[in-house]
């Protein structure tokens, strides 16, 4: 996986430069390493006890590359977020996240995270952030006390894998291609970035997932995957869907919440032709893990983005 370090462009880009007070920190008030706060958020539950956790620093201004490295490292979680520039009154803010490993374009639950603790700050209402994979517009509301976010995602496509993609990595699964649902063919699908999608048609073998994590982490490198996103469709006439995520490229054995291969799959399920009409994907993550997570796809058939909601709640700092 390719460390993304570019900020992207819009019509109406945040400031860069100190010549922007109420933006940008001044060298004066630059946090030092000791004095970060690291929240911690569990998206895509109510419970503190499921969910996949995610780090949030919403003062992240002056910290370089490196010592986001290393905070995101120290957290331990799959990702962490960093607010690098604010708007407060405009509501707009630049977000880069990092793995314990490297930088990655943009992550769905420390996006949620970020969105519910922000909201909860200063109020619910959409907000619009700016990460290396585009522009993510964030709505956010309250929902029996908890905050919920809806995000929406970069243009999606999919396309298939080729064998030479595929049978690799089913070999570091330890599957094989009967294993697979034929009707859910292997594709590589992208809402920000790049998702190994394979559905196989047994759930008993998804849940028995035991793959081997040098070979395909090596095999995901190559390929600029993020994660490999392996489904399990409950009935043919369903959208209901199991979900584990591999993250080794990222340190991480396993997602128990993937927003990004959620919006993915999204994508995909669209270019399968499966989506004829607005249609609402629930998606069952995290169980075989002991933190189950619950993803809701959003996807219209003349739109090519993707809305994927969850909630979050903070977790207690360690």
């Amino acid at each position: 996986m390719t460390s993304q370090t570019t900020s992207p462009t819009s019509s109406n880009p945040l400031p860069h430069t100190a010549e922007s007070p109420d933006i940008l920190q001044s060298p004066d008030t630059l946090p030092s390493p000791d004095s970060i706060e690291v929240l911690r958020y569990s998206a895509f539950t109510a419970d503190p006890a499921g969910g996949n956790p995610a780090g949030v620093v919403l003062d992240a201004e002056g910290l370089d590359d490196a010592r986001m490295l290393a905070v995101a490292a120290e957290v331990g979680y799959s990702e962490t977020a960093f607010v690098t520039a604010h708007d407060t009154a405009a509501r707009r803010y630049r977000l880069r996240y990092f793995s314990p490993r490297a930088e990655v374009a943009f992550c769905g639950h420390a996006t949620i995270a970020t969105a519910v603790a922000l909201a909860s700050r200063t109020g619910t209402g959409e907000l619009l952030f700016e990460t290396p994979a585009g522009e993510i517009r964030v709505g956010t509301s309250l929902d029996d006390g908890l905050v919920r976010a809806t995000l929406t995602s970069v243009p999606a496509h999919s396309h298939p894998a080729g064998d030479t993609q595929v049978e690799p990595v089913l070999r570091a699964l330890r599957w094989s291609r009967d294993d697979l649902d034929t009707g859910l063919p292997p594709h590589v699908a992208f809402a920000g970035n790049d998702h190994l999608v394979l559905a196989v048609r047994s759930r008993e073998q998804l849940a028995a997932l035991d793959y081997d994590f040098d070979v395909l982490r090596a095999l995901m490198r190559r390929h600029g995957w993020t994660t490999v996103h392996l489904v399990h469709r409950e009935a043919a006439d369903r959208f209901d869907f199991h979900a584990r995520d591999p993250f080794p490229v990222g340190g991480v054995v396993e997602d128990p919440a993937t927003g990004a291969a959620a919006a993915a799959f999204g994508g995909y399920l669209r270019a399968l032709g499966l989506v004829a009409e607005p249609l609402r994907v629930h998606i069952r993550q995290g169980e075989d893990m002991g933190r189950p997570s619950d993803l809701y796809v959003d996807v219209h058939p003349d739109d090519p983005r993707v809305r994927v909601t969850g909630q979050a709640v903070p977790l207690p700092a360690p």
